[in-house]
């Protein structure tokens, strides 16, 4: 923490609140700073210059999002495609098989959400594996078989105590416990 560089936390680079952290500082206090800076996370839509007008632009505001909240989240691209010898080889989370990839489809985003450990747990931080499916502007919940293999994904990331959503870029439907 204070006086630490990046090579003392292992790689990983720092942000505001684990540094506010370090030092004492409330975490109003960041949350002012951020506002000062230009970095107010309360507008999801107000992030540099992208249009939300499908679920690829969703994708990256999210993203986008997700860094500036200390989060990282990556692109999980899922699929099957046959190598040179017409083997095939699937790819992406929870694509052991088209039978699971039927019944359980993994998110858009995958990523980590670093979470401070209270002080009885020696003020640890840990990251807490973190899903989001991304769905175009304006989209709402139908349960078709699609949506419900994703929404099974989101419920076993939700029951190993990982945080899962699925996000339209506004709404973001928080899967819960």
């Amino acid at each position: 923490m204070p006086g630490q560089d990046e090579a003392d936390q292992g790689g990983r680079a720092m942000n505001l609140y684990l540094w506010g952290m370090g030092w004492g500082i409330p975490v109003e206090a960041v949350d002012d700073l951020r506002l000062q800076m230009g970095l107010d996370p309360s507008q999801p839509n107000n992030v540099g210059d992208i249009k939300l007008t499908d679920e690829t632009s969703v994708q990256n505001m999210r993203r986008l999002q997700a860094a500036r909240e200390g989060r990282i989240m990556w692109r999980n691209n899922v699929g099957a495609i046959r190598d040179e010898r017409g083997v095939p080889v699937r790819y992406g989370l929870a694509n052991d098989s088209a039978k699971v990839n039927k019944q359980v489809k993994s998110s858009d985003l995958i990523g980590i959400t670093p979470i401070l450990i209270t002080p009885e747990m020696v003020g640890a931080i840990i990251g807490q594996f973190t899903a989001e499916e991304c769905k175009r502007p304006g989209w709402k919940y139908t349960g078709d078989e699609h949506e419900a293999a994703q929404l099974r994904y989101l419920e076993i990331v939700v029951a190993w105590g990982g945080a899962a959503s699925f996000t339209n870029g506004v709404d973001v439907d928080v899967i819960r416990k």
